[in-house]
């Protein structure tokens, strides 16, 4: 853990990871971006809107025998075609023991671990993605070896974020996400943010699968005896 303090109101903040630049004040809420010279702000981030979640930073968990924590979260909302709000979902910046990071996306209740698939796959439609071209669902695409078919392709906003990141995801910033899915229980993920494109493999996930220690109490619902 590097220790340091916030370049804007001089609160204690800190990097758990090696690989994350960005990590979200607690008391001021900006986004403070580490780099070889130093400190700098990147952006004030909004707060997540409570949601009915069991997760949240600090929750602990394996995945495919790795043990995890989350330390980080942005929450996305996309729009249709009116303007109209059509939904949102959260990404979980996970920290493997390894040192290693990886998503854990929530949606509707229901989870999905990503981890990063690098090189980013030659693939026509990730050349569409880089271009800004269109893309549409339905579409099959093979990534490392798997036939996997377009569920969603979409702008996205950034409607809050806390915690540790890869990048700074300020009130309004904007993603393009295309959200793929196989038959046989495993998904991918190709995302472009500014202009940097990455892509993403993993597979669904139960929250009982995922071994969860250190779980928030919600209201009216009781903590499972396995998650004690």
């Amino acid at each position: 853990m590097q220790p340091a303090a916030c370049p804007s109101c001089g609160a204690p903040i800190s990097f758990r990871s090696r690989v994350l630049p960005v990590v979200v004040c607690d008391f001021c809420r900006s986004s403070v971006l580490r780099r070889d010279d130093g400190l700098t702000l990147a952006g004030v981030s909004a707060r997540v809107p409570e949601t009915l979640t069991p997760l949240q930073l600090g929750t602990t968990g394996r995945f495919e025998n790795r043990a995890f924590e989350l330390i980080g979260r942005v929450s996305w909302r996309w729009r249709d075609t009116a303007g109209l709000v059509g939904g949102q979902w959260t990404e979980w910046q996970a920290l493997f023991a390894d040192g290693s990071t990886g998503w854990l996306a929530e949606a509707m209740g229901r989870l999905a671990m990503f981890r990063a698939l690098e090189p980013l796959p030659s693939h026509p439609i990730v050349a569409a993605l880089v271009a800004g071209d269109a893309i549409e669902p339905g579409t099959v695409v093979i990534i490392a070896d798997t036939g996997f078919h377009i569920k969603d392709a979409r702008a996205a906003s950034a409607i809050g974020s806390d915690g540790e990141l890869p990048f700074a995801a300020p009130a309004g910033e904007t993603m393009f996400n295309i959200d793929l899915a196989s038959t046989d229980g495993h998904v991918a993920s190709l995302q472009k943010h500014g202009r940097d494109v990455t892509a993403w493999i993993g597979r669904a996930v139960t929250l009982r699968a995922l071994e969860p220690k250190r779980m928030r109490r919600l209201d009216g619902w009781q903590m499972p005896g396995w998650a004690a």
